[in-house]
């Protein structure tokens, strides 16, 4: 009679199991078609449990995603047989733009996973510089290595790699290669030259939490358009001639350099970086160091510091960045720019939020650049935002203080709950960042 008992509850148990996995499922394919809301229900965790949960949240994810219509990556074959493949990007983002790309691999599988280099390349006729940077990319010393080679879409004056229709090619990207099994999520590396120099940049600043590292190469962003705060855990090096005058790439190159170096200086163990002015050189100088550099970082997934300056990138906010969701910010008097700083000591968790401004201070005056810049922050005077927590980050097992711009909001133990590992795994379709436990915070 007791072995039918147990019998019947663990059929029940397992019919449970099997109806909310397809609950969350069902979720995330809705998310995926667009619907972005949260999920609501609360399902508290034990810790004991967490990890088998994660893992369950995870595969419902991965589910869905191959179930998703969309364009998908290919299987994956040496990079010297890769096809020509074509992504269609949304009519909505850019009329007309269809991405052809090449998508392959150098060497032999590491047993973690391949590591994923996206190359963008510069401003040429976009046929030869496609042809170009494939070449390139072949030669690389960087194996093993999966490449991701892309062609953009549309050419002209209003045509960059950073814009709202490319935004939208990377992030599936990303959330494709990892669901694929087959990419290491920690070693995802992006660079370009010339005008994929300066959207590397860019898209390093505004994607650093997913890369170990990025190099742009013969280019120099405007500071405010490539904060160089956001890149504190990742690898970045940045290589442009010494002569390279067009656009004061030079005097911006330099610029960073400063900037990087003094962030260093206040955070000795972040902002690693190698910014050089190469001697005699114009626009063309050797690519071929950039990526065996690049190749000896691994992303840093939970920081107990970082800096993050929000900001919209051609109309487009991140919905989060590393532990932090947001789902509203301060745009009072209209503000685009957020800046958080998040330090976490023992288990006491320090974040500041400020508005921030920019104030030119300096500029080329050949080509009217800003060079230099004030900065001027101001206290949010609103937001609503979740800070996700994992256990490499505060102890469970003890009370957690958070602290806001100087006013405790939480002090207590966190309990993990199903939502959680849902909601961050929408927000962030990442393996590494599927948290169990996190903080609510309205301002």
């Amino acid at each position: 009679m007791k072995s039918r008992i147990a019998a019947v509850i663990a059929l029940i148990a397992l019919t449970l199991t099997a109806y909310a996995q397809a609950d969350i499922k069902q979720h995330f394919t809705a998310h995926l078609q667009g619907d972005k809301v949260p999920y609501t229900e609360s399902h508290r965790l034990k810790w004991r449990d967490v990890e088998s949960q994660r893992a369950q949240v995870w595969q419902a994810w991965c589910e869905a995603n191959h179930e998703f219509e969309e364009d998908k990556l290919p299987s994956l074959r040496p990079l010297t047989n890769a096809d020509t493949l074509l992504w269609p990007l949304p009519q909505e983002l850019e009329p007309d733009a269809v991405m052809p790309y090449y998508y392959g691999t150098k060497g032999d599988k590491p047993t973690e996973g391949w590591p994923l280099y996206l190359y963008i390349h510069g401003s040429g006729p976009k046929t030869q510089e496609w042809s170009t940077g494939y070449a390139l990319c072949s030669q690389f010393a960087d194996a093993p290595s999966c490449y991701f080679i892309p062609q953009i879409p549309n050419e002209g004056a209003y045509y960059r790699w950073w814009q709202r229709a490319k935004q939208f090619a990377w992030e599936r990207l990303l959330r494709q290669a990892f669901v694929s099994g087959e990419i290491d999520a920690r070693r995802v590396y992006l660079f370009g030259i010339s005008e994929g120099g300066y959207g590397s940049q860019r898209l390093a600043s505004f994607y650093a939490d997913y890369l170990a590292a990025a190099g742009p190469m013969a280019g120099g962003e405007i500071p405010s358009d490539a904060p160089a705060e956001n890149c504190g855990h990742i690898g970045f090096s940045l290589r442009t001639g010494a002569n390279d005058f067009m656009f004061a790439r030079h005097q911006l190159t330099a610029r960073t350099h400063e900037l990087f170096d003094s962030l260093q200086r206040c955070f000795p163990t972040e902002y690693r970086h190698r910014i050089e002015l190469i001697p005699g050189r114009g626009h063309g100088i050797d690519y071929s160091p950039t990526t065996p550099w690049l190749s000896h970082f691994t992303r840093v997934v939970n920081p107990k510091h970082f800096v993050w300056e929000d900001y919209p990138m051609d109309g487009i906010y991140r919905c989060g960045f590393y532990n932090i969701a947001v789902h509203e910010r301060d745009t009072t008097s209209g503000n685009e720019r957020t800046r958080y700083e998040m330090t976490i000591k023992e288990n006491t968790i320090d974040l500041t939020i400020e508005r921030v401004t920019y104030e030119a201070i300096e500029r080329e005056p050949r080509w009217n650049i800003p060079i230099k810049h004030r900065k001027h922050y101001a206290p949010a005077a609103m937001g609503k935002f979740t800070l996700y927590l994992s256990d490499d980050m505060v102890d469970f097992s003890k009370k957690v203080t958070l602290i806001v711009n100087g006013q405790c909001v939480h002090e207590g133990k966190i309990k993990p709950d199903t939502r959680y590992l849902i909601n961050s795994c929408a927000t962030f379709f990442d393996p590494e960042r599927v948290y169990a436990a996190g903080i609510e915070v309205e301002l």
